[in-house]
């Protein structure tokens, strides 16, 4: 485990220019209120931790308030409502439509990804080394947000995400890739695998048993978690993609790891909304 050090004066979210038509944005662990092992622009809390060792509410809050309005989610002031849901590493899509918006939710719906059109709405995911994804068909109309961890890539929740999009009317979908643990720190078993080998073909260099300069193969093989969503999003018919270089592992001073730190730290948020 590598000791992170204090969060530094980096920016507080990073933005795509492929999706420059929508509000949108990736957030780093910078510039919130957040202290100790949240330091600093924490949205979330590890499971199974004693409330006494948990982020304040109010603090995710303020944070969510500092990272809408860093990436311009809300210039009109239409009070757009944060949306998210309860992330269970699957594959499961959940749409919310203008005409259905459900206002009845009292908790977060379980799944893994969300699509709206409803210009009302501000779609996030939170994450702490699994790949965040946001979609935006090209008017800019239709939106989505997908958390993707080995387990989601394997269960489909990319190209369910672009159907579901295309359900709903998306045309010349585009997407970007935010920053997740890079297939140069995530070593995984022979069973994790064996289930990329199954889904991908072996030149697609999704599984990677040695380094990509040469040199020693690895004792273990490693995964290319953005590799494997920009394949499957090619393979489902959206248009372009843009993949954002960092690291969550390997750049302590901007991200939050859940593998680095051994559970026990906060979370990235990555959020987007239909144009208004």
């Amino acid at each position: 485990m590598t000791d992170a050090p204090p969060p530094s004066t980096g920016p507080i979210a990073l933005r795509c220019s492929i999706l420059k038509h929508v509000p949108h944005g990736f957030s780093t662990r910078c510039g919130g209120v957040s202290s100790d092992a949240y330091a600093s622009l924490n949205f979330g809390n590890p499971g199974g931790t004693p409330m006494d060792d948990r982020d304040p509410p109010e603090n995710i809050n303020e944070n969510y308030r500092l990272l809408l309005d860093a990436v311009g989610a809300d210039p009109q002031g239409l009070g757009r409502r944060v949306l998210e849901v309860n992330q269970v590493h699957g594959g499961v899509v959940d749409v919310v439509t203008r005409a259905n918006p459900r206002p009845e939710l009292a908790h977060d719906p379980k799944a893994d990804a969300l699509v709206t059109d409803d210009p009302a709405m501000i779609l996030a995911v939170r994450t702490a080394d699994c790949l965040p994804l946001l979609l935006s068909s090209g008017d800019g109309r239709i939106v989505a947000a997908v958390h993707a961890g080995w387990r989601g890539i394997i269960a489909g929740a990319v190209p369910s995400t672009v159907r579901a999009m295309i359900d709903l009317g998306a045309t010349e979908i585009v997407a970007a890739i935010g920053p997740c643990i890079s297939g140069e720190a995530f070593e995984v078993g022979e069973e994790v695998a064996a289930e990329f080998e199954r889904h991908f073909k072996p030149e697609t260099l999704v599984v990677l048993r040695q380094p990509a300069k040469g040199g020693e193969p690895w004792n273990k093989p490693h995964i290319d978690l953005k590799r494997a969503a920009f394949l499957q999003l090619a393979g489902s018919g959206a248009v372009g993609a843009q993949v954002l270089p960092n690291c969550t592992y390997l750049e302590p001073e901007l991200f939050f790891s859940h593998r680095r730190e051994s559970g026990k730290t906060g979370r990235m948020a990555s959020v987007i909304g239909p144009a208004s």
